[in-house]
């Protein structure tokens, strides 16, 4: 009798452990370079969705050439009052000059990724001038960044690190998808940078 007292206890322990077990960024540790400064949660930038799994990181490009990563984190934000009827954020924004705002926690949903947004984590990146291309220290930094949630969710940066293009066919990030050379280069860098830590 205290067996199976023991034993029932211990499968509703293990029943709400797995219905009860945090969201997969939860707890996560930051890079001290990242700047946390969290949208307001609301429905059209942070529906404070739970993701349920991290399977991939996605690359995007801001679509406004010159601007800061503050500015782009100031427009997600401004779009919580749904006057614009435009649902958009990220996880991280990386600026012109290397900086890094996280604007979502990796504990929750972004609009960024369409059918990908429940199981990945979104960064987009300014640059400077039309082309899309990233300068060369927000290039180094998306690598940073990239990498360290490779080893953080232990993805492959070969298969599991996207372009926005790759989920929807959207030209973003333009010149990496304009120049796929380039694009498999940022992947051998995310990968070369994994396995130093």
């Amino acid at each position: 009798m205290c067996l199976l007292a023991v034993l029932t206890l211990a499968a509703g322990g293990g029943w709400y452990l797995h219905t009860h077990r945090a969201p997969p960024g939860a707890g996560v540790e930051l890079p001290d370079y990242v700047e946390q400064d969290l949208l307001t949660v609301n429905p059209w930038s942070r529906p404070g969705t739970e993701l349920q799994k991290i399977r991939g990181i996605v690359i995007h490009y801001v679509g406004n050439p010159g601007t800061t990563a503050r500015a782009n984190r100031n427009y997600f934000e401004s779009l919580k009052d749904g006057k614009d009827q435009v649902y958009a954020s990220a996880h991280f924004i990386v600026g012109l000059e290397g900086e890094v705002i996280q604007c979502i926690p990796l504990s929750e949903e972004a609009y960024a990724s369409n059918s990908r947004n429940g199981d990945t984590i979104a960064v987009e990146v300014c640059h400077p001038d039309e082309s899309g291309r990233f300068s060369d220290v927000t290039y180094r930094r998306t690598v940073e960044l990239t990498a360290d949630l490779c080893r953080e969710f232990r993805l492959d940066p070969e298969t599991d690190v996207i372009r926005h293009y790759d989920v929807t066919g959207k030209n973003c990030p333009k010149y990496y998808v304009e120049n796929p050379e380039e694009w498999a280069q940022f992947r051998r860098d995310v990968a070369a940078e994994t396995e130093k830590k």
